[in-house]
């Protein structure tokens, strides 16, 4: 009986150690770029945004989305007459 367990233990870790090596899978391709969107104001009057240049009125108030001055964002600034 011990024979036969020494056995099947012998083929069992034999077949373990003949198995072929899994190839890893090629690298997923790197996610594209997104394209950065220009700024843009926000009109919780309107619920929308607005590109830089619209002239609104928010809040009964006129007033124009401009570039910051870092050019990364933008903010409404009163309108000019």
């Amino acid at each position: 009986m011990r024979s036969l367990i020494v056995i099947a233990i012998a083929v069992a870790l034999t077949a373990c150690s003949t198995q072929p090596e899994k190839i890893a899978a090629p690298a997923a391709a790197p996610a594209p770029a997104v394209a950065k969107k220009a700024p843009q104001c926000w009109s919780g009057d309107a619920s929308k945004f607005f590109d830089v240049g619209a002239k609104e009125k928010v809040s009964g108030v006129a007033v124009e989305c401009k570039l910051t001055a870092d050019g990364k964002a933008a903010s409404w600034v009163g309108a000019k007459h």
